[in-house]
C-alpha cells in the first residue's frame, strides 16, 4: 500500500493574494516616501515665501531694508535694545561693509519687531545662533544677505544682490523639486539657484549637487548636504 502523504503548496491562487497584499505593502511605503517628500517641498517653498512676503513689506511700510534700517530704534517697538543699520541699502555683515553691525543677524530681529515674522529674535553678532536667526525645515540657519555667494552657470564671478539662502542639509532631490515648482528648474539660472553657504555647519558642495550646466545631480545621488537661495 502506498502510505506516502500528498504534498502540500500554495495554491495559485493564495499566490496571487499573497502578490497582491506584497504589492499594495510596497505600493504603500512608496506613496507615504513621495507624500513625505511633497511635504518638505512645500515646507520649505512656504518658508521662502514668507520671508520674501516679510522682506518686501518691511521695504514698502519702512522705505528701507530690514537689518540696514537706520531708523529702527526711532520707529520699532518691543522691548530690549534696538539696533540700527548703516542704511547704505544693503544688507551686509560688518566684515563687508555692514559698518560695526552684521546686518545679516540684524535683518530678523526688524522683521519680528515690526510684526511682519513670527518669534522673537534678538540681534547678536558673529556666528548665527538660535536666539537671533531662524532655521530651516532640516534644522540649519538661513540667511538674508547681499553677497555673490551663489551659483550662476553664466559667470563664475556672478554680481552682488540680496538673496535668501535656504541653508545646508537639504537633500538633493528637494533641492531640485523646490527649484522646479518655483523657478526653471536649472541650479544656475533663473531665481533659485544653488548656494553653499554652510551657516554653522557644513557647507555643501556644488558638483555634489549640481552639474556645470546647472542640472541638478539626482541620477544615483544621495547627497544629503545641498542648499539653495532666492535671488531677491
Amino acid at each position: 500500500m502506498n502510505t506516502a502523504q500528498p504534498q502540500k503548496g500554495f495554491t495559485l491562487i493564495e499566490i496571487a493574494i499573497v502578490l497582491v497584499i506584497i504589492g499594495l505593502l510596497l505600493g504603500g511605503i512608496l506613496k507615504g516616501q513621495e507624500l513625505i517628500t511633497s511635504a518638505r517641498v512645500r515646507n520649505l517653498i512656504s518658508q521662502q515665501d514668507g520671508i520674501k512676503a516679510a522682506f518686501y513689506g518691511f521695504q514698502d511700510r519702512y522705505r528701507a531694508l530690514p537689518g540696514d534700517y537706520q531708523l529702527a530704534s526711532e520707529n520699532l517697538g518691543g522691548t530690549g535694545t534696538i539696533t540700527n543699520g548703516n542704511g547704505d541699502g544693503r544688507i551686509r555683515d560688518a566684515s563687508t561693509g555692514g559698518g560695526t553691525v552684521d546686518e545679516q543677524n540684524l535683518v530678523w530681529d526688524h522683521l519680528t519687531r515690526a510684526g511682519f515674522l513670527n518669534g522673537n529674535f534678538v540681534y547678536a553678532a558673529g556666528l548665527p545662533t538660535d536666539a537671533s536667526t531662524p532655521k530651516n525645515p532640516y534644522g540649519q540657519f538661513i540667511q538674508l544677505i547681499y553677497d555673490d555667494k551663489y551659483y550662476s552657470i553664466a559667470s563664475t564671478t556672478p554680481p552682488a544682490r540680496h538673496n535668501l539662502k535656504t541653508g545646508p542639509q537639504i537633500p538633493v532631490e528637494i533641492a531640485a523639486e523646490v527649484d522646479r515648482k518655483t523657478d526653471d528648474g536649472n541650479a544656475g539660472s533663473g531665481s533659485f539657484v544653488f548656494s553653499d553657504f554652510a551657516g554653522t555647519g557644513t557647507g555643501p558642495t556644488r558638483a555634489s549637487c549640481a552639474s556645470d550646466t546647472g542640472v541638478w545631480v539626482l541620477q544615483g545621488s544621495t547627497d544629503v548636504n545641498c542648499g539653495g537661495t532666492t535671488l531677491l
